[in-house]
């Protein structure tokens, strides 16, 4: 769960660099933004590989 909390996070800290960059045009905020979905496409990949592990595992894995 504690990548699940990452990415929530991570798509907080990139909120006002979207509002930035489309409300005001600020190049530098589309940069972090660009950033920031590259760190959010990881974590959802490593949330993927870790959902379908644990989905493979007997009942009593949990």
């Amino acid at each position: 769960m504690s990548k699940f909390a990452d990415l929530k996070s991570t798509v907080a800290d990139i909120e006002s660099d979207v509002t930035k960059f489309y409300e005001n045009g600020n190049k530098a905020a589309g940069t972090r933004v660009r950033n920031g979905l590259q760190a959010i496409k990881k974590l959802a990949q490593e949330i993927r590989l870790e959902v379908a592990e644990l989905k493979t595992k007997p009942k009593g894995g949990l």
